[in-house]
């Protein structure tokens, strides 16, 4: 059969704009399979502790599941690189610590990963933290932690997520405004049940994961490392009341995706968890 000119012509447009049709509709239906959600940590903490509670709230808004990936250690560097060499499509996400997000990438003479590497997302929690101590250590208040740690050099140990994290940074600018020396022990993840167990004096967090067991009486929360007071722990002064105001630290908790994701992803995902975060029940 012959086609002459403008029959080709009507021909190659509806072709066009059936393939274009075709690929925002392909687009428009993200996602078709299930999207799985990186953590840097163990089991366990608030990073973990987050991705959940968005991967459970986010799945009915997607219509897909959505799956927790523990992937701790290396100061966040496994499961960033994990996420970074993932496909640009939206169904890799990194539930991101801030500690691990602004000091990991300098603590190696070559980086594994850049921020740059990463697409943000949406903005999940920013908190305070708060310092906790094993409920039989003789302290009640900050000021009597630096005392203690003054009269027995070298004796107190406190936990952290790891070399260059957020808790490290904390424990170190305690040191340095209490005049104190501690021993620093990096852990893999949360040092929780250390710390319930004894094997650790103290550790710094925020506070979701310690709520538990400071109500149960079996560790006990001296400050707020924040300007202000948690509406959770109203009796807690912050580190400013108890005398180090330079004690300050806050994390956040965010959503990337690999640089590269299309901008209609970007988009639905930031508006989707912006509408999970923003929930009451979520709050």
């Amino acid at each position: 059969m012959k086609t002459n000119r403008k029959q080709f012509t009507t021909l190659a447009i509806a072709a066009l704009a059936m393939g274009l049709g075709s690929a925002a509709w392909a687009q428009g239906a993200y996602p078709t399979k299930t999207v799985t959600m990186v953590v840097p940590t163990a089991a366990g903490g608030t990073t973990d502790l987050s991705a959940r509670m968005v991967a459970q709230a986010l799945a009915p808004v997607l219509g897909q599941s959505v799956v927790v990936d523990n992937k701790g250690g290396g100061n966040g560097n496994i499961a960033a690189s994990i996420v970074k060499r993932a496909e640009a499509d939206g169904y890799t996400l990194l539930m991101q610590y801030s500690g691990y997000h602004v000091i990991s990438p300098h603590l190696t003479k070559v980086a594994q990963w850049a921020q740059s590497d990463f697409q943000p997302i949406a903005n999940v929690i920013s908190a305070p933290q708060i310092i906790v101590v094993r409920a039989d250590l003789p302290v009640k208040t900050l000021p009597e932690l630096i005392a203690y740690a003054k009269a027995n050099p070298g004796k107190l140990n406190y936990a952290s997520s790891g070399n260059g994290s957020l808790q490290h940074v904390t424990g170190a600018m305690l040191e340095q405004q209490g005049g104190i020396k501690m021993v620093h022990v990096p852990y893999k993840g949360p040092a929780l049940q250390d710390l319930l167990g004894g094997q650790v004096d103290l550790t710094f967090g925020t506070a979701p994961p310690f709520m538990p067991h400071i109500a149960s009486g079996k560790l006990r929360v001296l400050a707020v490392t924040g300007k202000q007071r948690l509406p959770s722990l109203p009796d807690v002064p912050t580190t400013a009341e108890a005398g180090y105001p330079k004690v300050d630290a806050t994390s956040w908790f965010a959503v990337f995706a690999p640089a590269g994701v299309s901008k209609a992803v970007v988009d639905k995902l930031t508006a989707d968890i912006r509408t999970v975060v923003q929930s009451p029940t979520f709050q």
